[in-house]
């Protein structure tokens, strides 16, 4: 794995942030600036640009793909015929002419009136790759932008300048509106940014310290800016990464449990789970199987003498529940590799000068797979739950002191800590209803079916933060359990997680204060630290 880029800072008072993540495998990220030609961008250049703060630049190619739409614009511009977002109004208003002399008008008031959010400011990732997203469209030469006003918008990224983006406001159609309006508001000089130190100022203000002018948009140019599904689709790409790491994680939580309950690792074995070929399940069972290879708590009861027939289901059934949200994932990130690669304007320039309304726009796509990865992070913080509740239940814990306590009875050990998982599971259960499938019409009916992506991708971000939640309590008492086995000894990796769990919180004793010890192993896995652990010991040869 490569190094894991850092989270971008996140103002007070919203969503928790997302997590810093490791890199997939071959991915790298420039020491310079993300190049942004005609042809899309790739994951890793949006977790570049949100997490690492680095800055774009456009290239060459671009640039001259820009400049040539825009000329067709142009001309367009002076034609007596009616052109949607150029002499027009905007939905129900399409119809509406409107003279030459007011057609910049047009644009300016465009954004104003539609940077219309509302409620708390979302997260500095979330608004730095939207940037990137909607400027990766305008390199595409599709949009009839001015190459002035996309060089502003790359100056931003560059300077770390952030537009202050509302929670609320986004239908996901046509694409996230007002959230993408709040940020071209700044490229007029309007509204408030935080600036690369976090401190919030008006966007003027921020634009004259970092040498970067305010623009006057142009015909189309206010269209182009806000007609993506750009917010939903960085909080996909910020999210899967999240995830990646997440069931990394989650498959050496579970061997930590399989491990503390005295279970099998026989159920993993590769030509089992062969009988049922999906891809994600016999990654996970593989994962899980060498986390507990070499492990002398598995050895201890393995053979004849081991009267038990089969473990549960939290236990055996793991790579079934991590495989298919593995599976669900990969179909996830498949339709955001097609998005990343999407223009999405409307109306757009096409190659051969045409210009032509489309609904391209429609969130529908990302809508559904974000709706998708909420239910299985559900599950997966589900059996995560049971496996816990397992451990410290005397009855099926297989010799385990009830609820872990050091002294039963005075101590209660880790018994609220499941309550904690179970309240953030219930929650967890309520996100994975789907925002998709839900609609409400707008814009005097013009708008009468909308994705509400934007609302799927907010809820997914909780549910991100739901989950490492619940996997850093499955671990923090697996780590508790195991030590309750001694002299038995972990494997290689569930022993190397113990020790980093050790490494911020203490092993066995009278009660303390549980709340304090659960943020702090929330820490080590939300940065990664706990999934590296698994490629590291491999690599090592433990």
């Amino acid at each position: 794995m490569n190094t894991p880029v850092p989270a971008a800072g996140v103002r007070p008072n919203t969503v928790p942030p997302s997590l810093p993540i490791p890199l997939v495998e071959g991915a790298e990220i420039s020491l310079g600036k993300v190049s942004l030609g005609t042809d899309g961008v790739s994951p890793a250049d949006v977790w570049s640009v949100a997490r690492a703060g680095l800055g774009v630049v456009i290239t060459d190619d671009a640039a001259a793909a820009i400049t040539a739409t825009r000329a067709v614009i142009d001309a367009l511009a002076s034609d007596v015929n009616p052109h949607y977002g150029i002499s027009t109004g905007f939905g129900a208003l399409a119809t509406t002419h409107i003279p030459l002399e007011r057609r910049a008008a047009l644009q300016t008031s465009l954004i104003r009136s539609h940077a219309a959010g509302s409620g708390p400011a979302v997260e500095v990732e979330v608004v730095r790759a939207m940037m990137l997203l909607r400027l990766a469209t305008l390199a595409s030469g599709r949009t009839g932008i001015k190459l002035e006003t996309a060089t502003l918008l790359a100056g931003l990224i560059s300077a770390g300048i952030t537009p202050v983006v509302s929670e609320y406001g986004s239908l996901g159609c046509s694409g996230d509106l007002a959230p993408l309006s709040a940020v071209a508001l700044t490229l007029l000089g309007e509204g408030e940014v935080d600036d690369v130190r976090g401190v919030r100022m008006p966007a003027a203000q921020a634009l004259a310290a970092a040498g970067l002018a305010p623009v006057q948009l142009a015909e189309k140019e206010g269209l182009a800016l806000i007609n993506g599904t750009d917010g939903m689709l960085g909080q996909l790409v910020l999210a899967g990464a999240d995830l990646q790491m997440l069931l990394d994680t989650a498959d050496i939580a579970a061997a930590m449990s399989v491990e503390a309950l005295m279970g099998t690792d026989q159920v993993f074995s590769a030509d089992l789970q062969a009988l049922r070929p999906h891809p994600g399940q016999a990654t996970a069972a593989a994962r899980i199987a060498a986390v507990l290879a070499d492990s002398p708590i598995v050895a201890s009861h393995a053979g004849p003498d081991d009267t038990r027939v089969q473990d549960a289901y939290s236990l055996r059934c793991a790579p079934a529940v991590h495989g298919a949200a593995r599976d669900t994932l990969d179909h996830a990130m498949t339709v955001a590799g097609r998005e990343l690669r999407s223009t999405i304007d409307n109306p757009v320039v096409l190659p051969d000068g045409r210009v032509e309304s489309n609904g391209n726009f429609h969130g529908a796509p990302v809508g559904y797979v974000l709706d998708f990865l909420a239910i299985a992070a559900a599950d997966v913080a589900s059996i995560s739950e049971r496996r816990t509740d397992r451990m410290l239940d005397k009855s099926r814990s297989h010799g385990l002191p009830a609820f872990l306590a050091f002294e039963v009875g005075v101590d209660s050990g880790h018994m609220i800590a499941q309550y904690t998982q179970a309240g953030i599971v219930s929650e967890m259960k309520r996100l994975a209803v789907p925002a998709s499938v839900d609609s409400i019409p707008s814009s005097a009916m013009q708008e009468d079916h909308v994705s509400l992506g934007w609302h799927a991708a907010r809820k997914l971000r909780k549910s991100v933060d739901g989950l490492t939640r619940v996997l850093a309590i499955e671990i923090l008492t697996a780590a508790r359990a195991l030590d309750f086995r001694a002299p038995l000894q972990p494997g290689p990796v569930t022993g190397a997680v113990r020790d980093l769990v050790r490494t911020r919180v203490a092993g066995p004793g009278p009660d303390r204060h549980l709340g304090a010890e659960i943020d702090l192993v929330v820490e080590l896995v939300a940065s990664g630290r706990v999934a590296q652990l698994f490629t590291r010991t491999q690599e090592s040869g433990v």
